[in-house]
């Protein structure tokens, strides 16, 4: 998201966010800034300050009365003021990835708000599998978002979140981003996190005339996931995706992001996709996004997006033949300033015409019209009563409590070593590199927490006799403390090692070129375990997955911990799970491949495996290959088992749609139907329940996300290994048994994508499966 051609460090973020978090506060707030000022009776006077109009009339006049030069001026990310219309500066980019944050320079923490909650790091949020918890969270960082704004600190409300990419390779450094590698889920969690942000319903529907709260952006439209790799970067990677692969993986999430959730943005990504630069692809912005999707808001490029087209990828002859390509390709904003810089001689060579400009300031206007920005006084709005109070609100802290809760996933527990039992008598050793630095729990794009606490400190509330010990200076480790680690960890009753990764071992432009733990890391925690009188609790920060079959089959490492980067809250909600005052639920979102994976290239976008050249394909859904960890394994303190009680359906006629004629394939394979030739009709009349019963064996209350998969009893070559189809997150006290029940469609769940790209339903049988239990579906010709 950062512009390439300044080097942004990660700890020259935490200075900038710790200068803000001590300077002194502001003496008075600043009136957030806004049009159709009612003290200015020239500009309440224009049409485009008539809020009974509609926005598209509104925004109509407003684009009429710029002059040329002005035009031009407002397709950037920062825009300028319009003094003769009374319309302030506009800045489009604000980041709110998981907590509102100033990595954009739409918001500053200098005025009355100094801080905002920060939830975990999007991949834990996402192993909750909750979507009611995702859709609270997007609420929290829009209404904080709004509150910003009324507090005069914010020169825009437009944020660009969510990262929707499918989590395709584990040594992406932004993977931790996204909410996983599963494409129902990364589209589920989209239309939570958009509905949340905007102010919409939790269903949809909310927003019946259009009003954002906020507005959310789906980044980065598509098929992004690779920053730098080997010398390879996004800014000039050409991803090479078959239509198969961008059907049924790539583009779910960002069609369920429009469609579903209502985004009022879309950011086109870096990279090419078959040779055309996203930002620069008419088919993917106008035809499918705005045509088959109905997307009804703005484009923005990533920052610089429009000059690497020229400059980096040479797709372009000349800069103005990049800006040409993108206007026409319905590009509307630049993040940067090269549209204000090449605009007018594109228009003066004749290569774009100014309807086209008029097209892309009509939707920019028209969102910032539905954000309220030009109907007078905010304060009289109906988001104008959301104030300071609301931003660190105790309702807020304890939802990212509850996050990190719900997201820490429990990978080892031999003999049941977790929870510990707390007494006046017992010492605890706390050693690592990420132990005693609040900052490495928060992961990238998070603005200056509410709170800040580390794992230590929090460990110490329940431990009064805890030493630490760093063990290494960083989590890169070349130097590890040993003999000092083992000296404290033998001395202690409980040993909890915490370690991992950090931001300069994954992050925005660095992709890792292994899967293993940095620098001596194994060696420091083997030799620190063997030391012990007990096993020890290994705690992993990441955000990526790390080969750490050396401690999964260590018997001196009793426990395992996956963290992520758990946000404000991480070090309380840890320590709530290592003393059973919280039991554990989190599943993995992505798979933990082992190190042997790094073979693969990166810059290989195929999902499907090739067994004849030895590729094994990624993610659960076509990986053939051995796994650390599964998608979707995680412990709990309890044990749960399921039943299937019943299945509203359980056979499908694909010859009872308007079209009865079957394909089938000349290699034999089963007959099939395209989804598009069934129909809407037969698709609702075919919805069907499955109802699984969920009984928890302990005694331990919990959350638990309960995942229904379906696989292909004879799946073909190209189909995925198991596809997951519905989750439902469900709290179970002690001993109970609850009845979940999901809702499926044939059309949607039991369909694939052929190798054109098309949906299709096939003949055959099918066995849906939750934990080790399955039930068998036919789909019938």
């Amino acid at each position: 998201m950062r512009n390439h051609r300044v080097k942004s460090l990660p700890l020259l973020i935490v200075l900038i966010s710790v200068a803000t978090l001590l300077s002194p506060p502001a003496t008075s707030a600043q009136p957030p800034p806004f049009s159709c000022d009612p003290s200015g009776p020239s500009t309440t006077s224009f049409p485009f300050c008539n809020a009974s109009l509609p926005i598209s009339q509104r925004a109509q006049d407003l684009v009429y009365r710029l002059t040329l030069d002005e035009k031009i001026s407002q397709l950037v990310s920062s825009a300028p003021a319009i003094p003769r219309l009374g319309i302030p500066a506009y800045e489009w980019w604000s980041e709110s990835l998981h907590g509102v944050s100033e990595s954009g320079p739409g918001i500053r923490f200098n005025g009355t708000v100094r801080s905002a909650t920060s939830f975990p790091q999007v991949i834990l949020t996402a192993a909750t599998f909750d979507a009611n918890l995702w859709y609270r969270i997007g609420q929290a960082i829009g209404t904080e978002a709004r509150a910003v704004y009324n507090s005069g600190q914010a020169k825009g409300m437009t944020f660009w979140a969510p990262n929707i990419n499918i989590f395709r390779d584990p040594r992406w450094g932004r993977g931790q981003e996204t909410p996983g590698e599963d494409p129902l889920v990364t589209g589920k969690y989209a239309v939570s996190y958009v509905r949340g942000v905007q102010g919409d319903a939790f269903q949809g529907g909310g927003n019946p005339r259009g009003s954002l709260q906020a507005s959310a952006c789906c980044k980065h439209f598509t098929a992004y996931d690779l920053d730098n790799w080997k010398g390879v970067n996004r800014f000039v990677f050409d991803a090479r995706v078959t239509a198969q692969d961008m059907a049924d993986t790539f583009q779910p999430p960002f069609q369920k992001c429009i469609q579903d959730g209502k985004a009022s943005g879309i950011m086109c990504a870096y990279n090419r996709v078959n040779g055309v630069p996203n930002c620069a692809d008419y088919n993917l912005l106008s035809n499918i996004a705005r045509g088959q999707w109905s997307f009804d808001g703005y484009i923005t490029s990533d920052c610089d997006g429009v000059a690497i087209i020229y400059e980096n990828q040479g797709y372009a002859k000349a800069p103005e033949d990049a800006v040409t390509d993108v206007l026409k390709a319905g590009m509307d904003v630049n993040c940067g300033d090269y549209l204000k810089r090449h605009t007018k001689s594109t228009v003066e060579q004749k290569k774009v015409s100014v309807s086209e400009i008029n097209r892309a300031l009509h939707n920019l206007f028209s969102v910032r019209m539905r954000l309220g920005l030009f109907d007078g006084d905010p304060k009289k709005q109906p988001f104008g009563n959301i104030g300071p109070d609301q931003v660190c609100s105790q309702k807020h802290q304890d939802l990212a409590l509850e996050a990190a809760r719900s997201g820490i996933v429990l990978l080892k527990n031999i003999e049941k070593r977790l929870p510990l039992q707390r007494t006046e008598s017992m010492s605890l050793a706390v050693i690592g590199p990420n132990a005693n630095n609040a900052w490495k729990l928060l992961g990238n794009y998070a603005g200056p927490p509410c709170k800040s606490v580390t794992l230590l400190q929090a460990l110490q509330n329940y431990v009064k006799d805890t030493r630490y010990q760093p063990g290494c200076d960083d989590v890169e480790c070349s130097s590890p403390q040993i003999a000092q680690a083992m000296e404290v960890a033998k001395a202690a009753d409980h040993v909890v090692l915490i370690m991992g990764l950090d931001q300069t071992q994954e992050r925005e432009n660095f992709d890792r070129v292994d899967l293993v733990l940095p620098g001596r890391q194994q060696e420091f925690i083997t030799t620190v375990a063997q030391a012990t009188k007990k096993p020890v609790i290994l705690v992993i920060l990441c955000g990526g997955p790390v080969d750490i079959r050396f401690a999964r089959d260590d018997p001196n490492i009793g426990s395992i911990l996956w963290a992520g980067y758990p946000g404000e809250a991480g070090g309380m909600a840890l320590s709530e799970i290592i003393f059973g005052e919280y039991n554990p639920g989190g599943r993995l979102p992505v798979t933990w491949y082992p190190r042997e994976f790094t073979t693969v290239p990166m810059t290989d976008m195929r999902m499907r495996p090739e067994p004849s050249t030895g590729y094994p394909g990624r993610t659960y859904r076509f990986y053939q290959g051995e796994s650390v960890f599964e998608y979707g394994y995680g412990l709990s303190y309890t044990g749960h088992s399921y039943k299937f009680i019943s299945v509203t359906k359980e056979l499908f006629y694909l010859n009872q749609s308007p079209k009865s004629q079957l394909d089938e394939a000349s290699d034999n394979s089963p007959r099939y139907r395209p989804v598009s030739d069934l129909g809407a009709a037969f698709c609702k009349k075919s919805n069907f329940a499955v109802t699984v019963e969920v009984k928890n064996h302990g005694d331990m209350v919990g959350k638990h996300p309960v995942l229904l998969f379906v696989r292909y009893a004879k799946p073909s070559s190209r189909s995925p290994v198991k596809q997951l189809v519905a989750f439902q997150s469900v709290e179970l006290k002690g001993g109970e048994t609850v009845e979940v029940r999901l809702a499926l469609n044939p059309c949607d769940h039991l369909s694939r994508a052929d190798e054109n790209g098309v949906m299709i339903l096939e003949e055959g049988r099918r066995f849906l499966g939750v934990g080790d239990q399955e039930y068998p579906i036919n789909v019938m010709a």
